[in-house]
């Protein structure tokens, strides 16, 4: 089934103690330890008053204030350049968790084989209705086309250019779209924009035959 032409997830800032998913707080862990060392990740969890959830990370949804602080201890902590790439990084292991463990194989399948205009729509829907586990209080608004979009206004995890956001999105479009996807951010509530804008352009072949059982 296709998804609507623009979707909408209502926000949760009337809910006390909005809350998103622990991988936010989880892949920044396993990053910092992979690519810069314990150390650097204790400094980093230290300095966002967290240095607990390095030792016991957490299992289930956790305030949106716990990783936005972690965001922002990043680039504190570390030259823009290497927080950059720590966020990159932790915005595709979350993908690869999504992938992993949130999506059924079978509908991965479907996806990857439909083609590219198709299968995006799809795969729109699917983020829109699970969005809250990453905007929280915010709100995100879907559309399909070409290119596809993705918007969150009042994006409680937003950091400069919103390197993990668009991470995600291109690790998930890129395995189940379109290998040739493109995400660009045009506008981003760290610059004192509105609401975070994410473009996603897809074209080129699908998948060979080789993916797939």
């Amino acid at each position: 089934m296709q998804a609507p032409e623009e979707a909408r997830t209502e926000s949760r800032a009337d809910r006390p103690g909005a809350c998103v998913g622990p991988n936010a707080v989880i892949q920044l862990a396993d990053a910092l330890r992979d690519m810069h060392g314990t150390g650097a990740a204790r400094q980093v969890f230290e300095c966002a008053g967290f240095a607990e959830l390095l030792d016991q990370p957490p299992t289930q949804m956790i305030n949106e204030r716990i990783p936005a602080a972690l965001f922002t201890a990043l680039w504190q902590n570390l030259p823009d350049e290497s927080a950059t790439r720590i966020a990159k990084a932790a915005g595709q292991r979350t993908a690869d968790y999504i992938l992993a463990n949130r999506i059924p194989r079978a509908v991965q399948i479907i996806l990857r084989r439909l083609p590219a205009p198709i299968a995006a729509p799809i795969l729109l829907a699917a983020i829109n209705k699970n969005a809250w586990t990453f905007v929280g209080s915010g709100t995100c608004r879907t559309s399909a086309g070409q290119p596809a979009v993705i918007e969150i206004s009042d994006n409680p995890l937003a950091m400069p250019d919103c390197v993990w956001h668009q991470a995600v999105f291109e690790r998930l479009f890129r395995e189940l779209v379109s290998p040739a996807t493109v995400v660009r951010h045009s506008m981003c509530c760290t610059r004192g924009d509105p609401l975070c804008h994410f473009e996603l352009s897809f074209s080129g072949p699908k998948h060979s035959n080789r993916d797939f059982p």
